[in-house]
């Protein structure tokens, strides 16, 4: 079989300009992959030679009661901040959507605490919700209403948190907005001429319309709750009374602060299972309420 010299050049070649791409992808992405992979059966200091000690540390962190806390809180977290702040960007989108005056500023007001860095708005809303002179405080008392613990009450430390995430939906609501921009016109016009109202609207056409969106929107809030790390870590550092002790925090504790590398690894491969599962299902389901333009 004759090799055609012009296609191994440009194999060569292509291979060449690509290859510092290709080296970080094996150092940086693929080996630290398969090195926690083969960690997480192993007793792992990060100083000592691993040891090989089969599923133990799955075995030890399904009977650990701080493993099925951390996980509780994580669950929690996403079923509520994912679906509010897809709500809550959603009605922005469709607010700041309509030609009213000014409507660039007020769009520009609601993206800007989406850029804005994380541990900055964190040490923001510590203060926000401080129970003795924080801002929002002050305005309950205003009203002669007695606010609560907020970070410090183990009941209102997870409301307070999905609270703040709905701060910085201006990222989601900018997605929204340019999926709205692209509903056809014609068709809320029929529907409106039919005598269908806003709500009707909304629903049958604007909704399915925009539905990819919403999925994109979906899984990447659920990827992005799960590994919910830097907010916990700033203001509560798990507290308290581990109220908001979530998953990432810690599976960093473990690896970071206990130095149990292979326990931390098994608690990422268990994370990236149950990440998977979900978007999974997610997919499977999209199929009855996504609709793009051009299937019949």
């Amino acid at each position: 079989m004759k090799i055609n010299k012009n296609l191994l050049r440009d194999l060569r070649n292509g291979l060449l300009f690509t290859s510092p791409y290709l080296v970080g992808l094996i150092f940086f992405t693929v080996y630290p992959i398969g090195a926690s992979f083969y960690y997480s059966f192993c007793e792992y200091t990060g100083i000592k030679n691993p040891q090989w000690i089969g599923l133990e540390n799955y075995t030890t962190l399904f009977n650990d009661p701080l493993f099925r806390v951390s996980l509780y809180n994580t669950v929690y977290y996403t079923m509520f901040a994912v679906p509010l702040g897809m709500i809550t960007a959603l009605a922005l989108a469709v607010l700041l959507n309509n030609q009213v005056k000014g409507l660039s500023i007020f769009r520009t007001i609601f993206y800007l605490p989406s850029i804005v860095p994380v541990v900055a708005s964190s040490v923001l809303w510590l203060w926000l919700l401080n129970p003795q002179y924080g801002l929002i405080n002050s305005i309950l008392d205003f009203f002669h209403i007695r606010g609560p613990g907020w970070l410090s009450d183990p009941v209102w430390a997870k409301p307070s948190l999905i609270l703040m995430s709905l701060w910085s939906v201006g990222g989601t609501m900018i997605i929204y907005l340019a999926a709205l921009q692209d509903v056809p016109q014609d068709l809320l016009e029929a529907a409106e001429l039919d005598g269908a109202s806003s709500w009707q609207k909304i629903r049958n056409i604007t909704l399915p319309m925009i539905s990819p969106a919403i999925l994109f929107t979906l899984v990447t809030g659920l990827i992005g709750s799960f590994q919910y790390f830097t907010q916990a870590y700033v203001m509560t550092a798990g507290g308290p009374v581990n109220a908001t002790h979530f998953y990432s925090l810690y599976l960093f504790r473990n690896a970071f602060s206990y130095f149990k590398m292979g326990y931390a690894s098994a608690q990422a491969w268990i994370l990236f299972v149950i990440v998977l599962v979900c978007t999974v299902i997610v997919f499977k389901t999209s199929a009855r309420w996504i609709y793009y333009g051009g299937e019949r």
